[in-house]
Formats: structure tokens, sequence, C-alpha cells
């Protein structure tokens, strides 16, 4: 019953808080829908009258006398002087006169080294509109002076005959910096979903949806936005007037009521709605809180004394799943030393076995094989059977006294006395033996080593079979690369030396050092190999009292490292 006291006024107030939050953030959303529905009523206001602003003028430039003048052959040395100071004053991007045939004649920019003036621009279907006698209307980017602005064009006539075409260019550049300084989100997109002006300018030139085959000819004919790849714009609309553009969410609101069947798209954050809903609700939280704190006051002062009582016994509980803790510590690592030790001695058996089994199978094969070997030699001096036939039967003997040299391995028990030796100078001793596959596969050896002497105390033969092992290795695992390339990296630690050797081959998959240390284990298919390098290079370097790991690399392979002790200075030796 207790429990259920508390809970019912936390649950009673969480549900007041949630209606509280959704009724007033209902309310302040709505708010915030009626301000942003008013700024796009202000937007479509300031685009149409840029669109309408200058809509006059080509009218009005068509039949002046100078511009037919033109058209029909006169000089243009006036009339280029008169639009240059006209578009000027009017904050025109151009003003130019073409003839029938869409090269231009005359041009405001005829100073200028992207002049319009010897231009066709006949592709444009705002000229084409305007010889049909209809005033033409077209936003696009510019062919001659790779700039955007929209595009006005009327027919210039004598009399009934036409003479040319008069054309305009809007810039609507201060449009879109007002937009930007604003801070709003706000985009203008064409009949066709191409963003030709945007708050953003990453959203210019991008699609709301994906064009048809036929759109993009269309767009490609009046190379209306050259160079751009016109790729979907990231946002999508949604429900309850809202709408993702990128990672954020917001409330958008949307006009088709302009021009030509343009889309003017708002975008506003309802941030200010959210934050004032927030603080409606944590306002009642709090008043429900304070009643809540009131009302529990006195049943704290009653269950006081019982909660001095049990303080102690719960101090007691407190230590004693302290100790527990402790000793659930030790015994779970006790469990874990356990667990290596009985793996130890279960990998020191198998060794042992395998010693055993290695000393029978090296002795009952080794006198069947130096006879095999015998009579392939007599065979050979005397001409008889197939060169051929000898040749592989040869090479499976050979074969055969290489498994017995490396089960030899497990069958001795004596170790050749340590020296102090260079492990630099074991390296090259080890790639001088697997030259001939390195030759062989084309691959590519890097070696780093330092050029002071790197210093360990050890067997040499058996540390060079060591590193040989793991080359071979790395050969054998990097033969599909192109091209197989090895890293060896030599260096000296505190109180070891070590030796990395990187491969660019398929890694070790998902086996461990542990299981790839087994006897008879290989990644590699059958009849490339028994298994028992890594075994053999375990055992040798923790002969040794070194570590060997391996690990896949980042960027594809595998990397092993080999440490080795430091040998002891003479004082410790002494």
């Amino acid at each position: 019953m207790r429990p259920l006291s508390y809970l019912l006024p936390i649950l009673a107030t969480l549900v007041v808080a949630t209606l509280v939050f959704r009724v007033s953030y209902g309310y302040f959303q709505s708010e915030e829908l009626s301000k942003a529905q008013g700024r796009l009523s202000l937007y479509q206001s300031s685009v149409s009258a840029e669109i309408d602003r200058f809509s006059h003028l080509t009218y009005v430039l068509a039949r002046d006398s100078h511009v037919r003048a033109t058209a029909q052959g006169g000089s243009t040395g006036e009339l280029n002087q008169r639009f240059h100071d006209f578009s000027r004053q009017a904050g025109l991007g151009a003003i130019y006169l073409m003839a029938t045939d869409g090269v231009a004649i005359a041009a405001s920019n005829f100073q200028s080294p992207s002049s319009f003036i010897g231009q066709s621009y006949a592709f444009r279907p705002y000229f084409r509109d305007a010889l049909d006698g209809q005033q033409g209307r077209f936003y696009a980017i510019g062919t001659t002076t790779g700039l955007p602005g929209y595009f006005i064009a009327d027919l210039v006539q004598s009399g009934l005959d036409p003479v040319g075409v008069i054309a305009i260019k809007i810039d609507f550049s201060d449009l879109e910096d007002s937009w930007r300084n604003s801070g709003e989100q706000v985009f203008l997109a064409n009949e066709d979903g191409v963003v030709l002006l945007a708050s953003d300018p990453a959203w210019r030139y991008r699609v709301l949806a994906p064009l048809s085959a036929a759109q993009r000819d269309r767009i490609t004919e009046a190379r209306q936005f050259p160079g751009q790849t016109l790729d979907v714009l990231d946002w999508s609309a949604e429900a309850n007037s809202r709408a993702r553009i990128g990672a954020d969410r917001r409330i958008h609101l949307s006009t088709h009521a302009l021009q030509h069947g343009w889309q003017l798209h708002y975008f506003a954050s309802d941030d200010r709605a959210l934050t004032r809903s927030w603080l409606v609700t944590a306002i009642v939280i709090f008043a429900a809180g304070l009643a809540l704190i009131v009302t529990q006051i006195q049943r704290a002062r009653r269950v006081g004394a019982a909660l001095k009582r049990s303080e102690q016994e719960e101090a007691e509980l407190r230590r004693a799943n302290e100790r527990l803790a402790v000793e659930i510590q030790d015994r779970t690592t006790a469990e874990r030393r356990l667990k290596r030790t009985q793996g130890e001695l279960e990998r020191a058996s198998r060794l042992a076995a395998l010693g055993q089994l290695s000393a029978s199978v090296t002795h009952e094969l080794g006198q069947p094989i130096a006879a095999m070997r015998n009579h392939l030699v007599a065979a050979e001096i005397g001409g008889q059977g197939s060169p051929k036939l000898l040749g592989k039967i040869t090479g499976l003997v050979d074969r055969m006294e290489g498994i017995t040299r490396q089960l030899k391995f497990f069958s001795r028990s004596d170790s050749d006395a340590f020296k102090d030796l260079d492990l630099r100078d074991a390296c090259r001793a080890a790639l001088a033996l697997v030259d001939p596959n390195v030759v062989a596969m084309g691959a590519q050896v890097h070696v780093t080593e330092p050029d002071e002497p790197v210093l360990t105390r050890g067997s040499r033969l058996r540390i060079e079979q060591v590193l040989t092992n793991l080359l071979r290795n790395a050969l054998d695992a990097a033969e599909d690369a192109a091209p197989p390339t090895l890293t060896i990296q030599i260096g000296t630690g505190q109180s070891d030396v070590w030796f990395d050797l990187r491969d660019n081959g398929h890694g070790l998959g998902k086996s461990t050092l542990e299981e790839l240390q087994e006897p008879f284990v290989t990644t590699r298919e059958s009849g490339r190999g028994m298994g028992l390098g890594l075994a053999i290079s375990a055992s040798i370097v923790k002969d040794h009292g070194g570590t060997m790991t391996a690990q896949n690399h980042p960027d594809g392979g595998a990397i092993f490292r080999v440490t080795f002790p430091k040998p002891p200075d003479e004082s410790e030796t002494s």
C-alpha cells in the first residue's frame, strides 16, 4: 500500500503533465503556423514583385525607334551605350537585341569580354516564344556568363514584319541574399521541381523529385542548367504541415500561386513552440510536485523513526554484501586461473602425445623414405621408368621428408645453447630462405629496422625457424593479393625486442591465435600444409621466454608480433 500511495500521485502528475504538454504544444504550434503562413505570404509577394517588376519593359523597348532602326540594320554603337546606361540605372543584369536568327547584335555588356554580341540564343524558349508573338519568359543559367537569371523577351516589328527580339535578364541574387541574411529557410522551385533560389546555397539546382527522361531532355535542349547534375534534394514532406529537410524536421508551408507553376517552400522551426510547451508543463509539474511534497512531509516524519532503526541493519547488510562481492570476485579469479591452467595442461599433454607419436612416425618412416629415395636415384641413373613419373614420385618423397622434419621438432628433448644474437641478422637469414618464394610470387617486402643491434639471447637457428615459418605463412595468406605485400618492423622496448610482420592477405578470419597454434590446425586448403608451423613457432617462442600475438589489421590482412626478452646485463648475470 505504501508504494501505491506514492505511485498514484506520480502517475496522476505525469498524466496531467502529458495532457498539458499536448494541449499547449498544439496551441503554440498553431501560433507558429500562423506566423509561418504570414512569412510565406510575404516571400510570395516579394517573388511576384521581382518577376513582374520589369515585365512591361520589353514591350516598351520593342517599340523604341532606336531599337527598331538597329534591328533593321542600323548602327549598333549608340544603342549599345543606351542599353548599358539604362541597365545600370535600372539594376538589370543585361539588355540585348537579337536578330530573327537568334544572334545578338546589340547588348548592354558590349564592353565585357563575355559580351552577348555575336552569340546565338535561338535555342532558348523565350526567343522562340517571342518570335511566335508571345512574351517569352524563362529562368536559366547564362550560357555566356555562367550566371543565372530570369529572361523576358518581346518581338520587335517593323509594321507587321518581325525584325528582331529584345530581351532583358533580371538578376535575383539580391532577393536570394535577403533570404539568406534573414536566417530563415526558404527556396523557390520551377515547374519541373528544380530549386532556382534558396536561402541555403547547397539546395540550389537540386530537384524535389527524380526527373523523367523527357524533362531532362527538355532541360538539356534549352541548356537551362548547364554543368548541373540536378541531384535529388534530401527532403520529404510529412503530414500535418511538417517536412524533413536534411537531418532537421521543420514546419513546412508551400504555395503554387506563382507564375509559370513555380513553387515557394518555407520552413520554420517549432523550437519556440516546444520550449513554451515545456515551460508550461514544467510549471504544472512544479505546482503538482510542491503539493505532493507538502503532502508527504507529514508522512516522512512518521516513517523517519522507523528508517533510523533500520539504518544499522542496512549498514550491516551492506557490509555483508561487500564481503560476499569480494568472495565472489576471488572465486571468479580462481576459476579463471584454474581454467587457464587446465588449458595449458591439456595443451602440454597433447604436445607430449604428439612428441611420442612424432618420434614413432619419424622412426618408422625414416628408413622406408631413404630406401625409396635410393631406388629413385638408381632408376634415374639406369634410365629406367618415365622421367615425368619419377619426377612426380620424387616430389612426393620430398614432401614426406618435409613432413617428417616438422614432426621431428616435437620429438626433440634437447635444446641448443643460448647465445646473444642480433634479431636483424635472424630476419635477414629468414628472408634469404624465403627469397625464392618472394621472387616466384612477385611479392613486395618492406623492412624497417633500427641502425643499432637488436639483441636477444637464444638459439639462432630456432629463432630463424620461427621467423621463416611466419614469413611462409604470410606469403601463403597474401598469394591472392595484387601485389602480395609484407611489411616487417623490428624494434626494441624497455625490456624486450620485437618483430612485427603484416601481410595484405585474407587475415585470420574468425580463428584465434590459440586455435591456430594447435597442431594440425590450418586455414589453407588441403595439401598446402599440415598446420604445424605456428605450433612449432609458439613452442620455440615460449622456450625463449617470449610471446607471440596476432590480430586482424583494420586495413586487411593480419599482423603478427613476436617478442623476446633482452639479454641480461653483465651485472645481473654476475
